[in-house]
């Protein structure tokens, strides 16, 4: 994808804000990312390129962490015994009322690997895993949440850094250390969300960690950014993944999971919330 991110708007037009998960003690953190647009290949016209225009929208600050994603996957939002909560039954279970989302299946291993669990990127979960939780979000919190496009992945990412220069930071690749866990320096597995110093727009780990899931400019999943594995030159803004047969092949069930990949270690994601729609909504007062 070859993107050439423009910012037309040097001064976000939203306000950050944190998301409370009611029932809960976990928030998430977004940061607001100006309207602007991007140049990206013409799939109509090869050799040339098309402008495409990006909304302001928010994006969470750092990778969606296992704080919130248990939530999701367990229910720790609804009281043990009420429709939904601890004490349902089935696999796939639905709560949150009138809504019905469907949840996760729970593991069957330790899907954090042993690296760490407060604080640390939620990984070894499926796209439909990233989808399902910004649905479930969205009808918890009256707000619309999504993954985001590949292209507005590489805007969000890439701030205000030259279009054609390969990292959030410019081109110095020794720079890497500061802003990315990566091969050399993770220790092979991922760290605490957070700790790296942010894009110029306030957002964490575009690079390395975690790859983050994202929509592809053809509709399918794609995963952006790279992760810990990777060598720093390798995490580039350009950097793409997608999911092969290698990354569930030990997972016993039959069918396989359609939730968690059992040979994933490295891929997790972040959310967007979109312009307007992004206004606070107060519990109570959700359509």
């Amino acid at each position: 994808m070859g993107g050439q991110p423009t910012s037309t708007q040097k001064t976000p037009p939203l306000e950050p804000f944190t998301q409370e998960i009611s029932g809960t003690v976990v928030t998430i953190d977004l940061v607001p990312i100006p309207r602007g647009s991007v140049q990206v290949p013409d799939p109509d016209n090869p050799g040339a390129m098309k402008s495409i225009e990006i909304g302001s929208f928010r994006v969470s600050k750092t990778e969606i962490t296992w704080d919130a994603y248990d939530i999701f996957v367990y229910r720790l939002d609804v009281p043990e015994g009420e429709a939904g909560g601890e004490g349902g039954e089935g696999d796939e279970q639905k709560g949150d009322g009138p809504d019905a989302i469907t949840r996760p299946t729970k593991p069957y291993i330790p899907p954090d690997r042993g690296y760490g669990h407060a604080g640390y990127s939620a990984i070894s979960l499926s796209f439909k895993g990233a989808e399902e939780f910004c649905k479930w979000l969205s009808a918890k919190t009256g707000r619309e949440y999504r993954l985001p496009t590949e292209v507005e992945w590489e805007y969000l990412a890439r701030a205000d850094a030259a279009a054609e220069a390969p990292y959030c930071f410019g081109d110095d690749v020794s720079l890497m250390d500061d802003y990315a866990w990566h091969s050399g320096n993770a220790k092979r597995k991922t760290q605490p969300v957070g700790k790296k110093k942010p894009n110029a727009w306030g957002v964490h780990d575009v690079h390395g960690n975690v790859a983050e899931w994202c929509i592809g400019l053809d509709g399918k999943p794609i995963a952006c950014g790279g992760a810990f594995l990777n060598k720093p030159e390798e995490l580039t803004l350009k950097r793409r993944d997608r999911q092969t047969a290698l990354w569930n092949i030990t997972d016993p069930q039959m069918p396989k999971s359609t939730w968690w990949l059992s040979d994933c270690n490295f891929v997790g994601f972040r959310i967007i919330c979109e312009g307007e729609a992004s206004e606070p909504i107060e519990e109570g007062e959700r359509p």
